[in-house]
């Protein structure tokens, strides 16, 4: 197979245009930028990929799978200005996010809109029924998901009873990996059985395909998670640290860290993510802190399992020049 940067750079092209024409149906040209604006800040588009490999996988055509496979990256996107809006996100991708560039009016106003182009790609579907009920699906996990991830956070949001009364001190693993199920894995679950489901596969092989999405969409996060703590700054499209300036529980390098850590440590990072302000310096100590313990390697043995069920789920599948392209995809 070709190079998989280049493999992703040419089919990322293949998937632009469908996601800007549906992201611009029915829009007042005079508002058609700021709709673009979040699309065009850049990202892989893995999800319309693994999509349109899954397709193929079982000799689907890629003009059956065009419009839900956009319909896949603007889930993904609208889900980015609504974290970026929670979060208070100011960069992403290196650029300002929707909701620091326009202000959270605009960037909430722009959230309906690519709420709206969702439905329109399912319409566009060869199973419209079929694809809109994944769709609505995937977006409520993905919600259930960000709820957990809201939850997790030690302090702040003052003025949000609700997060008041039902925050989490303390969570497990089957908490984080619950979280990360909705608002990370459900999604990537959703991109391959809508592959599947536009090729005709049968019941049995979307459901395979969904297990290989999950599972890598798990260790998608978790190595997601590893580089917000360990990144380095200059490669990595987000910033250094953020969970732990965000007070989120929610990592898994962090929970692992918590569960090795000596009493004095446990307290002076709980201490931390407690904070009214955290300063760069208390990120840096953070950092140092879950640096002492082994949870970044426990975190990469995790990651690999989830990578090595996603694997051990394409061998009941076709082989194929696209399964292998899925197993490289994994790898990625």
């Amino acid at each position: 197979m070709e190079n998989l940067d280049s493999f992703l750079n040419k089919f990322s092209k293949i998937a632009d245009p469908p996601i800007k024409k549906i992201l611009s149906l029915g829009v007042d040209k005079k508002n058609q930028a700021l709709v673009k604006y979040q699309i065009e800040a850049g990202g892989k588009r893995i999800r319309p990929i693994l999509a349109i490999v899954c397709c193929q996988l079982f000799g689907g055509k890629v003009k059956d799978i065009l419009y839900p496979a956009a319909g896949l990256e603007i889930i993904h996107d609208y889900s980015l200005i609504i974290d970026d809006i929670i979060d208070r996100g100011v960069l992403r991708r290196r650029k300002k996010t929707a909701c620091a560039n326009y202000g959270k009016s605009i960037a909430e106003c722009v959230g309906v809109d690519y709420a709206a182009s969702i439905m329109q790609a399912a319409n566009r579907s060869n199973d419209p029924v079929k694809i809109s009920e994944l769709f609505s699906k995937a977006l409520k996990r993905l919600v259930d998901g960000e709820i957990l991830d809201i939850l997790f956070e030690q302090t702040g949001r003052e003025d949000e009873p609700y997060v008041q009364k039902n925050r989490y001190l303390k969570i497990t693993e089957a908490d984080y990996l619950k979280m990360i199920g909705g608002k990370t894995a459900a999604l990537i679950m959703t991109a391959c059985e809508t592959g599947a489901i536009s090729a005709g596969a049968s019941d049995k092989n979307i459901k395979i395909l969904g297990e290989y999405g999950f599972n890598l969409g798990l260790a998608f996060q978790v190595r997601d998670d590893i580089l917000d703590i360990f990144g380095n700054k200059k490669t990595f499209d987000k910033e250094v640290g953020k969970d732990i300036k965000e007070r989120k529980l929610g990592n898994i390098v962090i929970l692992l860290g918590l569960k090795e850590f000596g009493s004095s440590d446990r307290k002076k990072f709980l201490a931390i993510m407690r904070k009214k302000e955290i300063e760069e310096n208390d990120v840096k100590e953070g950092i140092g802190l879950l640096a002492k313990t082994n949870a970044r390697q426990k975190a990469e043995i995790l990651a690999e399992k989830f990578i090595e069920k996603a694997k051990k789920s394409l061998s009941c599948l076709p082989q194929n020049k696209w399964r292998d392209t899925l197993e490289e995809l994994s790898n990625f």
